[in-house]
């Protein structure tokens, strides 16, 4: 019996299965799609906030930025726009490096032109009614 989780948690949706003996193994439902698949979900589900994508548009305009200046530039607070950072850097969109007791962040441009690569494929030729 699988665990309901939206589609965008592809790689976390899990399934318990019967093992030897009525032990339990648990299963990731990821193994199921081609790597291709799954990056892309990820990457999909780091864009799926509208606090994400400001910041890339600020990152993007600014081309290098403190997190004391996005902060400025948000009507959140530090600790939000914190974590909104940390999902863009964990799907590889942008890159932080440490200057003395700041971070700068900026955009990671390989994983940008691979993901807008990737989407342009995805819907390279659209059939439908």
């Amino acid at each position: 019996m699988g665990i309901p989780y939206p589609i965008s948690h592809i790689s976390y949706q899990i399934v318990i299965t019967p093992y030897h003996g009525g032990v339990e193994m648990v299963q990731s439902k990821a193994d199921l799609f081609d790597q291709e698949e799954v990056y892309l979900a990820n990457l999909a589900k780091a864009l799926s906030h509208p606090v994400r994508i400001k910041i890339l548009r600020i990152l993007n305009e600014k081309n290098v930025c403190m997190c004391g200046e996005i902060v400025e530039l948000l009507p959140l607070a530090q600790s939000t726009v914190s974590q909104h950072l940390k999902e863009l850097k964990k799907a590889g969109f942008i890159r932080g490096d440490i200057e003395g007791p700041k971070i700068c962040y900026c955009l990671n441009e390989s994983v940008i032109r691979k993901a807008r690569e990737m989407f342009a494929k995805l819907f390279k030729s659209i059939n439908c009614c």
